[in-house]
């Protein structure tokens, strides 16, 4: 999901599935799927249902909001206060009272009247809600990380695949020309063949909506004074203090859905949900998405991935309020035999690290690029100027997206995948995930990644996927 609370806002080489599919859609044979695209016509409007109003929700819907052929239609938070600032919103910029309002998801995908969602809620709800959604044959806008696990990620890529749906990852980045520019001067051999990437991630735990200051009031009274959750587990004085009963207003139960049942504290819930591997997946797999993904993109690993995965991590007590990676460095071997690529390439990731600065750098036989949000740097100063290549230089040019919202919509109308579709979303968060699993388990992964499972592994093969509480489970 996020990485700034104010997230904003490039066509890469079709492959013969996506080819394939996406002509399927054009000659609207009786049995495609992908028949449903044609109740939106080139007049109508695309009737979109939000669902969560944290972070990334809002500002997803807002960009929404601008374009004319997008009506919101409908809003769905379990939260009362946040459903409310939705249809406020919404009702606000249209003038009427029209947005519908509903605390199930269910009952929102239900619509038949409803061509496309946008889903953006925590880590451990986006497979529930995105198999179901595709289920029902709604185009999906997504956040990102794909899932809160490989095994909900592939989950998510079957059911988007057959029932022909239209995906866009949150993967935001590819849409803004710093990004697109770097990863075209890779693609097209300007820095010579890659030997090696460095991914910079954040390290630590960022209280995004400001709550750890009434915490730590909660916390003054003890002998022993407690600034960080990170320290905080149970059987303590501290953490006696920092259960407290959750808010009227939030339905808490359903707001843990699948993860397992843990006392409300409010400093791990809105949208700092993150920092607990209950619920979210910590800095690394709230960023992988991010700079790991572009990272990919410049290689042409959009569909392939690392062979080999080793990682550490410093962590907090496992059973603390915040228990997420503090620190972390993960070394990743992409094979030629697997990739196509010339040569074997590594990518390191770190998080924490003034040996990587945040961002992505490809480093090659003739020279590096790295960009990040704040910046854009080469070895050759040519390179830095302008906002894309000279086109003599343009052999390989990938998919061009100005503005991330508006390419899923354009996306819906012609059937042809979006510049982030949900197998790029996939493969770009895998690093991330074999990088977590290895941290945990203490040793190097062996990941095949055709079949998609760790070799020779039965412990770390377990941590593939998770165990969902009862009632909830993924069909």
């Amino acid at each position: 999901m996020p990485h700034s609370p104010t997230d904003r806002t490039l066509y890469p080489s079709l492959t013969r599935r996506r080819f394939l599919s996406t002509a399927a859609a054009s000659v609207a044979v009786s049995t495609s799927p992908f028949l449903r695209a044609a109740r939106v016509s080139a007049s109508d409007r695309i009737t979109l249902g939000v669902i969560g109003w944290g972070m990334m929700g809002p500002a997803n819907t807002k960009v929404f909001l601008t374009y004319p052929d997008c009506q919101v239609v409908a809003a769905c938070d379990i939260e009362t206060n946040h459903l409310q600032a939705a249809l406020d919103t919404i009702n606000g910029h249209y003038g009427n009272k029209d947005c519908a309002s509903y605390h199930d998801y269910r009952e929102l995908l239900a619509r038949s009247d409803i061509d496309a969602v946008m889903i953006a809620v925590p880590d451990h709800w986006h497979a529930l809600l995105a198999t179901e959604a595709a289920t029902r044959k709604k185009d999906i806008y997504g956040e990102k990380p794909l899932a809160r696990t490989i095994a909900e990620q592939q989950a998510i890529v079957k059911a988007v695949q057959q029932n022909g749906v239209i995906w866009q990852t949150g993967s935001w980045q590819r849409s803004l020309p710093t990004f697109h520019k770097a990863a075209e001067i890779v693609r097209n051999g300007l820095i010579g063949n890659v030997t090696h990437v460095e991914v910079g991630l954040p390290g630590g735990h960022h209280d995004f909506p400001n709550t750890l200051p009434a915490f730590i009031g909660r916390l003054s009274s003890l002998p022993e004074k407690t600034t960080n959750p990170a320290t905080v587990v149970p059987g303590t004085p501290a953490w006696n203090l920092a259960v407290t009963d959750p808010p009227s207003t939030l339905d808490y139960d359903r707001w843990i859905g699948p993860s397992r049942m843990e006392p409300y504290i409010d400093v791990r819930v809105y949208q700092n949900w993150r920092w607990n591997y209950n619920t979210g997946g910590g800095q690394l797999l709230d960023w992988i998405g991010h700079h790991g993904d572009i990272a990919h993109w410049g290689l042409g690993f959009d569909e392939t991935g690392p062979s080999e995965v080793s990682a550490f991590g410093e962590f907090p007590p496992s059973n603390a309020i915040w228990n997420s990676a503090t620190k972390y460095t993960i070394e990743c071997t992409y094979r030629k035999e697997v990739t196509g690529y010339p040569n074997d390439v590594v990518m390191t990731i770190a998080g924490g690290s003034p040996a990587i600065n945040m961002g992505t750098k490809w480093i090659g036989s003739d020279g590096w690029v790295w960009v990040d949000r704040s910046g854009f740097d080469a070895s050759n100063p040519e390179w830095t100027k302008g906002d894309s290549l000279p086109e003599d230089q343009r052999k390989i040019k990938l998919y061009v997206s100005e503005e991330h919202r508006r390419n899923f919509l354009d996306s819906v109308r012609s059937r042809k995948p979006t510049i982030a579709p949900v197998e790029t979303g996939h493969h770009s968060t895998i690093p991330g995930h074999l990088g977590l699993i290895s941290m945990l388990v203490g040793r190097k992964i062996r990941w095949d990644v055709k079949r998609e499972v760790i070799l020779d592994d039965p412990g770390a093969s377990e941590l593939l996927s998770r165990q969902y509480r009862a009632p909830w489970r993924l069909a």
